[in-house]
């Protein structure tokens, strides 16, 4: 399914089945995505501030360049994302899981967070 560019901002998406869905550029600010499937999904360059990602399991998703500042991502399966370039100033990443992530030197983690003890390869 192709949802790029759709405007999806504060929707509730909770527990909602996007796997392998292509949200690229996609506007999710707001959105309600606690209990989500967003395995392989691909989330290039979407916004996701402030959106609620509790739970969510973004197993293998390209988060390259995506925007996620102040988003909650408390216990959430990052396993395997490809994070380049993505923001996460101001996130929640409590409990999450970040194991075989690849991140970049242009990747903004929360202040004090060491992605690396986390995880998460820095490439």
């Amino acid at each position: 399914m192709n949802l790029s560019e759709a405007n999806l901002s504060g929707m509730n998406l909770s527990g909602a089945n996007l796997s392998r869905v292509s949200l690229v550029e996609a506007n999710l600010e707001g959105a309600n995505l606690e209990g989500a499937n967003l395995k392989l999904t691909r989330l290039t360059r979407a916004t996701l501030t402030g959106a609620n990602l509790r739970g969510a399991n973004l197993e293998g998703a390209v988060l390259v360049e995506t925007i996620l500042r102040g988003a909650n991502l408390e216990g959430a399966n990052l396993e395997g994302t490809f994070l380049m370039g993505a923001t996460f100033e101001g996130a929640n990443l409590e409990g999450a899981t970040l194991q075989r992530a690849v991140g970049d030197y242009w990747t903004a983690w929360p202040e004090g967070f060491d992605p690396e003890a986390g995880g998460v390869a820095v490439k």
